[in-house]
């Protein structure tokens, strides 16, 4: 058994780690000393490189950090800051409030940092929405897709039969296109309910899935597009079915591969991630997995760009709109989602997928 300070020392620390909040605590020359995973998620910094490093490092302009921190510790006063837009060293920005409050007593001087990401909170809202809209929409298209189903059986049944009792073959050319137009239809429909049968796990990595859908994509087109890889190495197996999760992910980069026909030096990049204390819709999950593909297209127009993963929803003219909709379906049925943000010269589709989605299940 350990002493009592050790073991109130390892509760605080699982305490940390299953905040939400990120927390930071810095010593007296504004360097870390301590940040749980919610912090290295909101930063998008190992804990590796954080800790030892100062605080102003981990923002593209270091004033961000630098003048307030600097000015609490100086005048020893807490403060708070609301809807404050930090820009983070990789060019991402985020909203957050976040709390300073100076510490000092005889193990420890320096600051504590609490942030709350406001986007993340944003992000929940919006993703509870579009669950909840998304599985009303799949129910109703499940609905419709039975009672056209069954008027197409007997059209084609019929068909069939009155194929049988025409004396000249130039007339059953007829019948055989009522026949044909009957099966694409169905296969339509089909389609539009996304894949009938549940996913079959299998440990499989994701890594593997990507480069071969880039194979896949790159014979269609070869050396058009620019493939750039960005991969965490660290980033575990999971459960999933790998022909259900080749085709969600092969839809969402064929998305991106229509996308840049008109494109000079079209580039796809490919960036995967490992997710700590991740919120998908109402529920939270320790760990999880990222994808991010993003290409350097023309974007997505505003009015269409909440409605893409809907069924018949598409940006091109010549588009049935059934490939992202079969995706978010898939994703959906792993427990994950997929999430879309777009502005001219970048559009990033991002697949969430939690690690122990199916293992609860």
């Amino acid at each position: 058994m350990g002493s009592h300070s050790e073991l109130i020392t390892a509760d605080v620390r699982v305490l940390l780690e299953h905040q939400t909040t990120a927390v930071l605590m810095l010593d007296e020359s504004l360097r870390v000393r301590l940040l749980n995973q919610a912090a290295e998620a909101l930063l998008s910094v190992s804990q590796t490189r954080a800790l030892g490093a100062r605080a102003d490092e981990l923002f593209s302009d270091p004033s961000e950090a630098r003048d307030p921190l600097g000015m609490a510790l100086a005048g020893q006063q807490p403060f708070i800051k609301r809807h404050a837009v930090l820009t983070l060293s990789s060019g991402e920005q985020v909203t957050v409030d976040y709390t300073v409050t100076p510490i000092v007593d005889d193990r420890f001087s320096g600051l504590l940092v609490e942030i709350q990401a406001l986007d993340r909170m944003l992000r929940i809202n919006r993703d509870e929405q579009h669950q909840s809209i998304y599985s009303t929409t799949r129910e109703l298209v499940r609905g419709l897709a039975h009672e056209i189903k069954n008027p197409l059986g007997g059209i084609r049944g019929a068909a069939q039969l009155l194929e049988r009792e025409l004396p000249r073959d130039e007339l059953r050319e007829y019948t055989q296109i009522i026949i044909d137009e009957t099966d694409r239809l169905r296969n339509l429909v089909d389609r539009m309910t996304g894949p009938a049968q549940p996913p079959s796990p299998q440990i499989t990595s994701i890594h593997h899935i990507v480069e071969r859908v880039i194979q896949l994509v790159d014979a269609e087109d070869p050396g058009r597009l620019g493939f750039e890889r960005d991969y965490d190495p660290s980033l575990p197996d999971i459960q999933a079915d790998p022909e259900q999760l080749l085709q969600a992910v092969l839809n969402v980069m064929r998305n991106a591969q229509q996308a840049l026909c008109d494109t000079a030096d079209p580039v796809i990049e490919l960036r995967t991630r490992i997710l700590h204390q991740h919120t998908l819709g109402n529920k939270r999950h320790r760990l999880g997995i990222r994808l991010d593909i993003t290409d350097n297209g023309p974007g997505i127009a505003a009015e269409i760009r909440d409605l893409l993963f809907y069924p018949m929803i598409s940006g091109r003219a010549d588009g049935n709109g059934l490939g992202l909709s079969i995706a978010q379906s898939i994703v959906t049925a792993h427990g994950g989602l997929i999430e879309c943000e777009s502005e001219p010269g970048k559009t990033r589709f991002t697949i969430l997928i939690p690690l122990e989605q199916l293992d609860e299940k």
